[in-house]
């Protein structure tokens, strides 16, 4: 069983038991594969509890029909006296009702398990580089990292949550032309910090009020020895000072999501220490590299264009429409073979590798996935490599475009939307649809106290919860499990759905996808809102039931473990589950 707790799990190894049976009764043929046998809910709650597809996926290697199969586990199951019943659905599928005890067990199983409940073992052993942001350290976090920066920090606990080791890693881009342009910025400011009237700020540099303190703490430390200098005198000094200061006020603002990495790793240090060129002649020895001219490309004619002999990497033998270049012609190394590197690096420290990156890098995943895959395999086995595109989200202020920060120049920074709306809200938002789904994010609706609002849904679902404690603590009612069997039908929706928890929390860390964990809490909000609400139109339905102590600590009890799932599932997601709205 993967999980440490889910009722899935032990209902596939009843199942599992079942056939283990069969097999030695000669019903199955002896090592008769399981691996495809599921236990899942069914499709429709009206079918019953759990279904399974045993008899259909395993009816061929028996040499049965499906129905047959179905029969002769069905009258295995049926006898489990934890099985309310168990029936054959069209051509072979077996639906299951189980006994109320089950869901009263998984309840118990919540109150003892608290904050481990949903936590598998499942990726026990296997340790994944997690790499997101990776933003360039030009400026400050802005909207354009924050979705992607969230998504990969809620798929880093995701995936610890089911026992894998994980590293949190940052790519600092600073060996580009980008990090030169942030030091004549940086020197603009500096200048500018020791009295001297700069102006506008030219095309082409970064016109940010977020580069002054860094040209302060220059002028305060440097004098003005540099004012008049030329470039070659200061400009890998201040671009190494600006890189620095940048990459602190970067982790400053990812602190404010509550999110630090466990690795920085710098292109420049990767290109000083030669890993390129140890790159390049590993893939030449292996015949994946190659001297070669590129096609023509498309719209240009001999006139604009010059063929040049370049170093190509044979992209096109695992997947990819062309060969690329590994190097410009000057003889620096292009995006792509510094990146062929870094995950070269990467590859030595991990058993998987993930990478965030924003949409607009979609061109880029059939390259990089060929060079890990040429790697990773000439290293005796294919690492699993998989690329998490986040698309862009539009800032909306009412329906309208919200406006630029002054701090920035020409972005909404985290910061700002973090001050405004906070971290929470923020974070939960950036998993409340798929990533590769467009999103908007308007500052208004975001906070709007509605069923609409998916954050503010769930944090009232666990406020609603905390404030039914306080009032039956108040009324002198205690929480109790000692008469669970009071339950009724109502009750056990309620946990029926929470039961789900340990299940998504595998299935969302198998598809690597965080959001699942986000859809499923408005899910169970929704359940729990429903579940109050009945208690509006009679009264012996609400949870604390006048003249009905036992019932009521009995209800109690369910709704604190409903609580702790929605904290567990909240914990996952890197938001604090509130105590009152």
């Amino acid at each position: 069983m993967n999980a440490i707790h889910t009722l899935y799990a032990a209902y596939a190894a009843r199942i599992d038991a079942v056939l283990a049976a069969l097999e030695a009764e000669g019903h199955l043929p002896a090592g008769c594969p399981r691996g495809n046998v599921a236990v899942e809910p069914p499709r429709d709650p009206s079918h019953g509890d759990l279904a399974t597809n045993a008899a259909m996926v395993l009816a061929k290697p028996a040499a049965t029909n499906p129905r047959a199969l179905a029969e002769m586990i069905v009258e295995k199951l049926a006898a489990d006296p934890l099985v309310e019943s168990a029936e054959i659905a069209g051509p072979g599928f077996i639906n299951l009702k189980l006994t109320p005890a089950n869901w009263l067990a998984e309840l118990a199983a919540i109150a003892a398990m608290a904050d481990g409940y949903g936590k598998s073992t499942m990726g026990q052993g296997r340790r994944v580089n997690v790499e997101y942001v990776s933003a360039n350290p030009t400026g400050p976090m802005h909207m354009g990292h924050c979705r992607g920066a969230v998504v990969g920090d809620a798929l880093a606990s995701l995936l610890e949550s089911a026992g894998h080791e994980v590293i949190r890693e940052y790519y600092v881009n600073d060996a580009g032309s980008q990090v030169d342009t942030l030091a004549r910025s940086v020197h603009l400011r500096y200048r500018e910090a020791l009295g001297e009237d700069i102006g506008e700020i030219p095309a082409g540099m970064y016109p940010g009020d977020y580069l002054k303190p860094i040209g302060a703490t220059l002028a305060a430390e440097l004098g003005g020895r540099f004012v008049g200098a030329p470039e070659s005198e200061w400009l890998v000094d201040f671009r190494t000072r600006a890189v620095a200061g940048m990459m602190e006020q970067i982790r400053a603002d990812l602190a404010l999501l509550g999110i630090e990495h466990d690795v920085f790793s710098s292109e420049a240090e990767l290109q000083a220490a030669g890993k390129p060129e140890e790159a390049e002649k590993w893939l030449r020895a292996h015949d994946l590299v190659y001297d070669g001219v590129l096609e023509q490309p498309k719209g240009k004619t001999l006139d604009d264009w010059e063929p040049v002999e370049l170093p190509l990497f044979r992209s096109t033998k695992f997947g990819d429409d062309q060969d690329r270049p590994i190097k410009k012609s000057d003889g620096k190394w292009t995006y792509f073979g510094a990146d062929l590197a870094y995950h070269m690096q990467k590859a030595e420290t991990a058993d998987e590798l993930i990478d965030v990156w924003g949409a607009d890098h979609a061109g880029t995943v059939k390259r990089i996935k060929a060079a890990v895959m040429a790697l990773s395999e000439g290293q005796g086995t294919a690492i699993p490599f998989d690329v998490k595109l986040v698309q862009m989200v539009q800032l909306l202020r009412n329906g309208e475009p919200a406006k630029m920060s002054k701090r920035s120049g020409n972005f909404v920074t985290i910061a700002d939307m973090v001050d405004e709306v906070g971290k929470d809200v923020v974070r939960f938002t950036m998993l409340a649809r798929k990533p590769e789904a467009q999103m908007d994010f308007d500052f208004a609706k975001v906070v709007e106290a509605s069923k609409d609002n998916p954050v503010f849904y769930v944090q009232y679902a666990h406020a609603r919860i905390r404030s039914i404690l306080r009032k039956g603590e108040a009324e002198g009612y205690v929480p109790s499990d000692a008469h669970l069997d009071l339950l009724t039908a109502d009750d056990l929706a309620l946990i029926k759905q929470a039961a789900q928890f340990p299940r998504e929390v595998e299935a969302a860390a198998k598809a690597r996808e965080p959001h699942r964990i986000a859809f499923y809490l408005y899910e169970l909000a929704a359940t729990f809102h429903a579940f109050w609400n009945l208690g509006n139109d009679d009264q012996a339905k609400r949870i604390i039931v006048a003249q009905a102590p036992e019932l009521s600590a009995a209800r109690l009890f369910l709704v604190t473990q409903i609580g702790q799932v929605i904290r567990n599932g909240l914990a996952l997601l890197g938001v604090e589950a509130v105590e009152e709205l």
